[in-house]
């Protein structure tokens, strides 16, 4: 019998990988009894950071975060000419892609673009938005690709810190850096989330987003906790851009 070139070389059956996952499904719990989390973390305690500028070589600006076990990386390029007619503007845009990798969650997302990463785009799009000096690239605009390589919690705000850090190593003028930070409501409601974008040296608020019911007490109290996490984290970007930049600060 003949080899058939055209195959490729793999086993002629397959069998799906959440066949050998344990279904014993049980409650995710935010804080056991001795008010630590599931990784070991106090309450208050933001994850483990690790940032990188200038991860992609062919991007004009670029970064990669990993805050806990959510890694995200993000490319920036342009400024480019708007070519319809339609959206010519004398100030520039930002245009924002939020992508989930297939293999970011336990079960594999799709190619296309869903409502979720939709929504999400338009959110990091708005928070970023204040930021960056757009009257400084009229009748153009940038555009801003993120993926999700692994979804472990608090995506939407590694993205929006992450492409704050990739548009400042792009060199883009911006008033301020962007930080995001996400504050889960812990127990006994565990009812939703606060996600803010916070600019550290004009102590303001670019995008405030928030999922589920809570009490206003609560959401005060959340916000509180995110601008504070976000002070913390500050330190960390500025050696971060320093470090990408040896050569050009005096």
């Amino acid at each position: 019998m003949s080899k058939d070139n055209r195959r490729l070389p793999v086993p002629s059956e397959s069998k799906s990988p959440y066949l050998f996952v344990s279904k014993d499904k049980k409650p995710t719990v935010l804080v056991d009894e001795n008010h630590l989390r599931s990784d070991g973390r106090k309450v208050g305690e933001i994850r483990p950071i690790y940032i990188r500028a200038g991860a992609v070589s062919q991007a004009r600006g670029s970064a990669y975060i990993e805050m806990g076990q959510t890694k995200v990386l993000c490319a920036v390029y342009g400024p480019r000419e708007v070519t319809r007619r339609e959206d010519f503007s004398m100030k520039g845009q930002l245009k924002c892609e939020l992508k989930f990798a297939t293999f970011s969650r336990r079960y594999r997302c799709q190619h296309q673009s869903d409502n979720t990463e939709k929504d999400l785009s338009m959110v990091l799009r708005d928070t970023l938005e204040p930021a960056v000096c757009l009257d400084r690239f009229p009748r153009s605009h940038l555009d801003i690709f993120v993926t999700v390589l692994e979804d472990g919690g608090s995506a939407l705000a590694a993205a929006i810190t992450c492409a704050s850090v990739a548009i400042a190593r792009g060199g883009i003028e911006m008033y301020d850096l962007v930080i995001g930070m996400t504050v889960y409501d812990e127990p006994p409601t565990d009812n939703g989330t606060v996600t803010v974008g916070w600019l550290p040296c004009i102590e303001q608020i670019s995008g405030l987003t928030q999922r589920g019911q809570m009490d206003i007490s609560i959401t005060k109290e959340c916000l509180k906790q995110c601008v504070a996490s976000c002070q913390k984290m500050y330190p960390v970007i500025q050696q971060t851009l320093i470090k990408a930049h040896p050569n050009k600060l005096e």
